[in-house]
């Protein structure tokens, strides 16, 4: 059986809170009363549902309180009842003090209703705050006014708080926030438990956020092909917020001229893992970074692949060792001693001036979990290595994808940390 508990925000006017009460007929209403005030000692009203005797005023011009307090008016049993003090303009405290009450409630099968229309500014506020963040239906007590200061006595009706908006957007960006530490799945997950919205404007939002997180998270996983089928639905729209960031998924399936964007994309993706504290996975990618970067410059040169490397194009001085079909294999050190003979003016220059700084900064990863040994890697040995790979790797690697057939003369964007206000 479904249980019904009225959460009110008590102020100086008792009759609204009565017509509340009336109307929904509660099983249990908690009052959220302001406390005495700390600085002149006046009582604050919760004395409207505690205490004892005539304790309300029948008019707010009358000299003296002649009615009993709310409880008693609403015929309301002790039991039914619960009081909830709070510091009247502090919303933190107010916030804390509702949803401490209500995370102690087994609201498995009980409707709870939020009604904010008594109170000072702050209760209404943290109150409607509270019922955005835990799904909780609001109403309010409204009527017609002679003036800006209240409803007329006896004209009050409840009515339903329209907040489906206002409580769809909280939750929107409360489900990407993630997306700024480019946890796209997190945000997909948390989206696909948020109830779409039945307004058509609202639902093509939703459906959009959810669509393109899911895309990025799998352009995340390299998962380039299903990032590209997502996000092509959404070009028209997203195409002036986000063109070059599409033009790279483009290029990156674009099997002639994609490998060097891909290559690219990969140390995108470890600046993306260093961001949310993951330096060995950061490292490990930027590993991988350095020996893709030495097969691609020999294939696109030599038309070499180190795993099956000719005899005849060994260079000398270079020792390479054979697998068990006997074909000639380059690791990375000994990739990128050939692709020093065979990449050009700049690759030679970097391997010549950069080949002892690379062995140093591998040893920190050579060291990590994630490779032969048992020590993390720090933020410290991350940042060396990360400005090695921008200030020396890169360029020559710019310096040759800026060149046909690939026409590559800066990085491409990082992953967005924001899905744009359409």
């Amino acid at each position: 059986m479904t249980t019904t508990t009225l959460l009110c925000t008590v102020g100086g006017s008792h009759q609204p809170i009565v017509r509340a009460i009336e109307h929904l007929r509660p099983d249990h209403v908690c009052f959220i009363c302001s406390d005495d005030d700390p600085a002149t000692g006046n009582k604050g009203s919760y004395t409207q549902v505690e205490g004892k005797g005539s304790v309300i005023k029948a008019r707010f011009q009358d000299e003296k309180p002649s009615l009993p307090n709310i409880p008693t008016q609403a015929d309301l049993q002790p039991d039914q009842v619960s009081v909830l003090r709070v510091q009247a303009d502090n919303l933190d405290d107010i916030y804390r003090t509702v949803t401490d009450w209500l995370g102690e409630r087994g609201r498995a099968a009980e409707r709870i209703v939020a009604d904010y229309t008594g109170g000072t500014k702050t209760m209404s506020a943290a109150l409607v705050a509270v019922a955005l963040d835990e799904g909780i239906e609001l109403q309010l007590v409204s009527g017609s006014r002679s003036n800006l200061v209240k409803v007329e006595s006896g004209a009050e009706y409840v009515t339903t708080a329209a907040v489906s908006e206002s409580r769809f957007r909280r939750q929107l960006a409360q489900a990407l926030a993630p997306w700024q530490r480019h946890a796209y799945d997190e945000s997909a997950l948390i989206l696909e438990k948020i109830e779409p919205p039945s307004n058509p404007k609202l639902r093509g939002e939703y459906e959009r956020a959810i669509d393109v997180s899911r895309a990025l998270a799998a352009w995340d996983r390299f998962n380039h092909q299903s990032a590209r089928e997502i996000l092509l639905r959404y070009r028209p729209i997203l195409g002036r917020f986000w063109g070059p960031l599409l033009g790279t998924l483009d290029l990156m399936e674009n099997p002639e001229r994609g490998e060097p964007m891909r290559l690219f994309d990969l140390w995108r993706n470890a600046e993306r893992r260093a961001a949310q504290g993951r330096y060995d996975d950061a490292v490990a990618r930027t590993y991988r970074l350095l020996e893709w970067s030495a097969q691609w410059i020999l294939q696109i040169r030599a038309d070499i692949a180190t795993n099956n490397v000719p005899e005849d194009k060994i260079p000398p001085g270079i020792e390479l060792t054979r697998n068990r079909q006997g074909q000639y294999q380059a690791g990375l050190f000994n990739a990128w001693r050939m692709a020093e003979n065979y990449g050009g003016e700049a690759v030679a220059a970097f391997w010549h001036a950069e080949e002892q700084n690379m062995l140093d900064l591998l040893k920190s990863r050579n060291h990590s979990i994630l490779a032969h040994g048992f020590e993390p890697i720090s933020s410290e040995h991350w940042q060396a290595f990360a400005r090695w790979v921008s200030n020396k790797l890169l360029p020559p690697l710019l310096t040759l994808t800026a060149k046909e057939p690939y026409r590559i003369k800066r990085l491409p964007e990082q992953l967005p940390t924001a899905l744009p206000q359409i």
